[in-house]
């Protein structure tokens, strides 16, 4: 965890040093995994919630949709008041209050009440996620960054993994309410260490700047319009307030580009925005993540719909995917040491179209007749197809994640940390939903479950050119 600077840092004893620096790698992975759990949970929480509360899918849907908006639209001004106040203090209220919203929902009479404390969530989860970045580093020397990413990005992996098995288990014996208590106790031991360990580093310039309120809202206009299309495409399709949507987050985008150039104190500094090096970086976890969950969610529905698999047997099919994102993450940090950001991604960005066109071969059933098709059972070239796919999507997703995150974080001025952080999350959170809405709208257009996945190929090719772009061995 990270604070206010003090001159007493230089002075530290190697000891304490390390302590202060397992403490700051505690907090930051304990935060990500928090926000990781809670999503996965959530989804198998949710078909018993509406059953209780008798509430409509729509309002159901709320339950994300409303998370999504708020903690989209706030990460990057939530990392420029970590910037400016201190990452521990912000993190601090975020664990905090990411708790108490989850109590709260726990407690929840009504979907309504639901519905707006999952929004106050996503505001404390906006605060929280770029400050668990930010406060990496503040702590750690840049050419050290790699590898406590990487053990965050394995932590968040098997949450993601465990998040379904707990969350059921916790439905099945204690109700959909006991889902929210989960992060409750945690988030409250680590928040009140966050307020009471002070952890000194130094701090930059960024204190001596205003905050730029009028280009936050404008991002935040951009942004929520974005989501919103975005999670709007799998109900409606492409209609009139589609295109408004986009429009809207057109217009202001343009709007809020416009202001950063001419304002003093831009939300996004010159060097962050106008950098080619995180340029490269967001786009290629944009990439990644829009073809790794267009994947999940195509893919969910052809294991269950056409080749009769069970849940549970589904799940087992999946599971390569969250393994190797855990084993690969630390590996990732050693090769990106050994041959550098650029060709440690290329290569990961390789393994990403290589696995979807793998998971692509069960549903060419009519191409390639020894596969199996609807009414015909898996043989076991599927089950290698599948379980290959799935391996390939989570070495080459779990690598990505840690090299392109270290370099969007390394290359941020250390007073920036917090909005470098801010860009990486929602990189996560469009990608996602980006990649959701692209599978959607090609299914809706007629095109096959093989179709499909072939373009989510080809969306996560466009990472391998773009990786150039990144620094190579011993560069920046």
């Amino acid at each position: 965890m990270t604070s206010t600077a003090t001159p007493e840092r230089h002075h530290q004893s190697p000891r304490r040093h390390r302590h202060h620096r397992r403490l700051t790698l505690t907090g930051s992975i304990t935060g990500a995994v928090i926000v990781a759990l809670d999503g996965t949970v959530l989804t198998v929480a949710q078909p018993t919630l509406q059953r209780d509360l008798h509430a409509s899918f729509v309002q159901v849907q709320w339950t994300s949709t409303g998370y999504l908006i708020a903690v989209a639209s706030l990460l990057v001004f939530a990392g420029r008041l970590g910037d400016r106040y201190g990452h521990q203090q912000v993190f601090a209220l975020g664990i905090l209050g990411f708790g108490a919203a989850s109590a709260g929902i726990g407690l929840a009479p009504g979907v309504d009440w639901v519905i707006g404390l999952r929004i106050a969530q996503g505001i404390f989860g906006a605060l929280l996620q770029p400050a668990t970045l930010g406060m990496l580093r503040a702590t750690y020397p840049p050419d050290r960054l790699a590898m406590p990413i990487a053990l965050r990005t394995s932590a968040i992996g098997l949450a993601a993994a465990a998040g379904p098995v707990v969350g059921g288990a916790l439905t099945a014996h204690l109700g959909w309410r006991a889902v929210f208590f989960l992060n409750v106790a945690p988030a409250l031991v680590i928040g009140v260490l966050a307020l009471l360990v002070r952890i000194p580093v130094p701090r930059g310039d960024a204190t001596a700047t205003r905050l730029d309120l009028p280009g936050a809202g404008l991002l935040a206009v951009a942004l929520v319009c974005l989501v919103h299309t975005l999670v709007g495409i799998p109900d409606t399709g492409w209609t009139v307030g589609t295109a408004l949507g986009f429009l809207a987050m057109t217009a202001a985008g343009l709007a809020f580009v416009r202001h950063e150039r001419r304002t003093t104190d831009p939300l996004l500094p010159p060097h962050v925005l106008g950098s080619p090096t995180v340029a490269a970086a967001l786009a290629i976890l944009l990439a990644a993540s829009a073809s790794l969950f267009g994947t999940l969610f195509i893919g969910t529905y052809f294991l269950q719909n056409v080749l009769a698999l069970d849940p549970f047997q589904s799940a087992l099919r999946v599971l390569p995917l969250a393994a190797m994102m855990v084993l690969s993450a630390p590996a990732s940090a050693v090769l990106q040491r050994r041959y550098g950001p650029r060709r440690t991604t290329a290569t990961a960005m390789t393994l990403l179209p290589l696995g979807v066109l793998l998971l692509s071969l069960p549903s060419l059933s009519s191409l390639l007749p020894f596969l199996p098709g609807p009414g015909r059972p898996a043989a076991p070239v599927t089950t290698v197809a599948i379980s290959g796919g799935f391996l390939l999507l989570g070495a080459g997703f779990g690598t990505v994640m840690v090299t392109a995150t270290a370099v969007i974080v390394r290359h941020a001025a250390a007073a920036h940390a917090g909005v470098a952080g801010g860009l990486q999350q929602t990189a996560m959170n469009i990608g996602p939903t980006l990649g959701v809405a692209t599978a959607t709208m090609l299914v809706s257009l007629g095109a096959t479950t093989g179709a499909t996945l072939l373009v989510l190929a080809a969306v996560a090719a466009i990472g391998v050119p773009l990786a150039a772009g990144l620094p190579g061995r011993g560069e920046g």
